[in-house]
């Protein structure tokens, strides 16, 4: 059986995926539309949550989003 994820995993997950988007300016595009939804969906979070942890932990999760891990 799968470990259940934490409530900081299932928001990390959702603001990596949304920065993702962001930083390129995608946020309106199809795909967002279409998948951003869906995960808040199963992750049972609401999009206000996933902001407030972008605005707590923003630059870990640019450099998560970039695909960096250094300073």
């Amino acid at each position: 059986m799968a470990r259940v994820k934490t409530l900081e995993e299932r928001l990390w997950g959702a603001a990596v995926l949304k920065m993702s988007f962001r930083l390129r300016g995608a946020e309106g595009s199809p795909a967002f539309k279409g998948v951003y939804p869906g995960v808040l969906r199963d992750l049972e979070l609401e999009d206000e949550a996933v902001e407030a942890f972008i605005g707590a932990n923003k630059d870990r999760v640019e450099k998560a989003a970039r695909g960096t891990t250094s300073e």
